[in-house]
């Protein structure tokens, strides 16, 4: 996201720990979290990253309430009938009032085959379906889902989210929902 924090400057108003729960957070420690105060939670379906909550996005169990939900790059790992499902969960574990923040590949555009795409060192097979060298050994890192501006705002609003979506540069899309 070329630097920019997409830390926003909400929970103040609750008088505790403003705090976020990155979910599929992968290796991220969330330090531009951190750096703003925020109090950080990890989960990710893998154990060997070592997260705080070891779940599914479609099964989180009981944490929260969190200010913020922020999924950067998982969400497109799931398949379309759990999309659905992970973004009620995200809605559910947030405080009223708080924001779910999600990024995924922006596929608008994209043509799924092999040439490296301007601009980026990405091919839209990548976008489409993962990183190839790693799914041999990390099968949840394949993707399954995609997304265009319209199909991530239908689904946050599907799942309760006042939204709005924002395309970025390098084939990144960006949805902010406020429960």
């Amino acid at each position: 996201m070329e630097g920019r924090s997409v830390a926003p400057q909400c929970g103040a108003a609750f008088g505790s720990p403003r705090s976020v729960l990155v979910a599929g957070s992968g290796p991220d420690e969330g330090e531009q979290w951190a750096a703003q105060g925020y109090r950080v939670v990890r989960l990710d379906i893998d154990p060997g990253v070592k997260p705080d909550i070891v779940a599914s996005m479609t099964d989180m169990g009981d944490v929260g309430p969190f200010d913020v939900v922020y999924s950067t790059h998982a969400l497109e790992h799931l398949y379309p009938h759990e999309v659905p499902v992970a973004l009620a969960e995200f809605h559910r574990v947030l405080r009223r009032g708080g924001m779910a923040v999600v990024l995924v590949p922006d596929l608008e555009g994209v043509p799924a085959t092999d040439e490296v795409l301007p601009g980026s060192s990405l091919t839209g097979l990548h976008l489409y379906y993962g990183d190839a060298r790693l799914i041999p050994d990390h099968p949840h890192m394949a993707h399954h889902s995609g997304f265009v501006e319209r199909t991530l705002r239908a689904a946050m609003e599907a799942a309760g989210f006042a939204v709005d979506t924002k395309r970025m540069s390098y084939y990144n899309l960006m949805a902010t929902g406020l429960k």
